[in-house]
């Protein structure tokens, strides 16, 4: 059994991309059940946030991979057929990690070190959220349990061991972060929230704490919104109501799951009007975006993007990177101990099998000498000679071994062969 991880993500590819090779809620299930039936493939996980698309995979081992193609290129096929993208537009953005690699990098993925936001806790749940997704599915091999189950401690001990959670940085502190440094006071404007997931629940809590004037909260399934209304003090408004409330708004922030953009051109160029072309600021933390990117271009609407947001972000990351360094290290000894695990589990069957074969030789000869007792041959004789016979059965083996080693000179397989019957002992 082999691991691996496939994917890109904010540093490899930009957000027109990444939005193209995102999996919604409403397709995971299908594209877990496709990529299941890809030869050679055991168990898998995809991973699919703002800023990732990856795959989490157990195939066969490469020893078994001889004559049935290259596995990443029939990965790389798979996932470009599923999108409908071409190989030479997604090839250069991807990466590709194995066994240990990818053992380490699901662990610096959990633990928020390969995040937009470094040691950001969003991605520990949403890592969570795609594991239990493919639990339900029975898309999850035994070895890929493991190892997710071990990147969620590893990214807990990082959290308890080092710093990299100390301050809230986050792609929603950052969005709130912008419309800070643009409007003066918050206390003085309306906010229109889209959306009701992880992401929004944050930024509605930090605009919150900042006083906001008035929000609203605008999804998919009302019932959500609701909950985190009552919780931040906000007005619930349908999906279908933005083009009416868009221009009650000073602030839009936008993340959904939705496929197709929500906020049109059209549709801002409505609401300025009737603002009399009072500025607007939105932030489009979704993907793929939910707010056209043409809306960008007309005047006093300020339009940013996931991949915007960087540079404000950048300059919270300072007290985090020397806690980063410490997590890099429990991360590195973790997965080592990982793979050293994964390791030994190829050696179960093979322990099995000596077992079972010594058993078996056990009794055989454990019922000849009972036949032998009960037809009265001499007890003592009896387990004199069955010693004899079940010791010549078990060191039969070895002993062929030793000699063959012996006769060829092989001195590392000799002390090999020395440590594994204790004789060094």
């Amino acid at each position: 059994m082999t691991l691996l991880a496939l994917g890109i993500n904010h540093k490899t590819a930009p957000v027109s991309l990444r939005e193209k090779v995102t999996f919604s809620p409403d397709t995971i299930e299908q594209a877990l059940s496709s990529l299941l039936q890809q030869p050679l493939v055991q168990g898998g996980v995809v991973l699919s946030t703002c800023n990732r698309t990856e795959l989490y995979l157990s195939v066969e081992q490469q020893e078994k991979l001889a004559g049935k193609g290259d596995v990443h290129e029939q990965l790389v096929a798979w996932l470009c057929d599923y999108h409908q993208l071409s190989a030479e537009e997604v090839k250069k953005s991807l990466y590709w990690h194995q066994d240990n690699d990818a053992v380490s990098h699901l662990m610096r993925v959990a633990s928020g070190l390969d995040s937009l936001v470094l040691g950001e806790p969003q991605i520990l749940g949403q890592v969570k959220k795609a594991f239990a997704e493919s639990q339900h599915g029975h898309a999850v091999s035994g070895e890929l349990e493991r190892l997710f189950q071990k990147s969620f401690s590893v990214a807990k001990r990082v959290r308890t061991e080092t710093d990299i959670g100390a301050s809230a940085v986050s792609v929603a502190f950052a969005a709130c972060t912008l419309a800070r440094q643009i409007f003066e006071s918050l206390a003085e404007v309306n906010v229109l929230l889209v959306g009701a997931g992880e992401t929004i629940e944050l930024v509605a809590r930090h605009l919150r704490e900042h006083n906001v004037r008035h929000m609203m909260i605008a999804n998919r399934t009302r019932e959500r919104a609701q909950v985190l209304a009552d919780e931040v003090g906000a007005e619930v408004v349908s999906l279908q109501d933005i083009d009416a409330r868009l221009a009650d708004a000073d602030i839009i922030i936008s993340s959904t799951a939705s496929p197709l953009p929500i906020i049109g051109k059209g549709m801002v160029e409505r609401a300025l009007k009737a603002r009399r072309n009072q500025p607007m600021l939105m932030v489009d933390i979704a993907v793929p975006r939910d707010i056209e990117p043409e809306v960008g271009k007309l005047a006093n609407a300020y339009l940013y993007s996931v991949d915007d947001l960087h540079s404000i972000i950048q300059k919270n990351l300072a007290q985090r990177k020397a806690a980063a360094i410490q997590a890099e290290s429990i991360v590195e000894q973790e997965s080592s101990n990982f793979m050293a695990w994964l390791r030994s589990q190829g050696a179960v069957e093979v322990i099995r099998d000596y077992r079972s074969r010594a058993d078996t030789v056990r009794a055989d000869m454990e019922a000849k000498a009972l036949a032998a007792i009960a037809q009265g041959a001499d007890v003592q004789s009896v387990i004199h000679e069955l010693a004899h016979k079940l010791t010549n059965r078990l060191i039969h083996a070895p002993t062929r071994s030793l000699q063959q080693a012996a006769s060829d000179g092989d001195v590392e397989r000799l002390q090999i062969l020395r440590d594994s019957l204790g004789l060094d002992q």
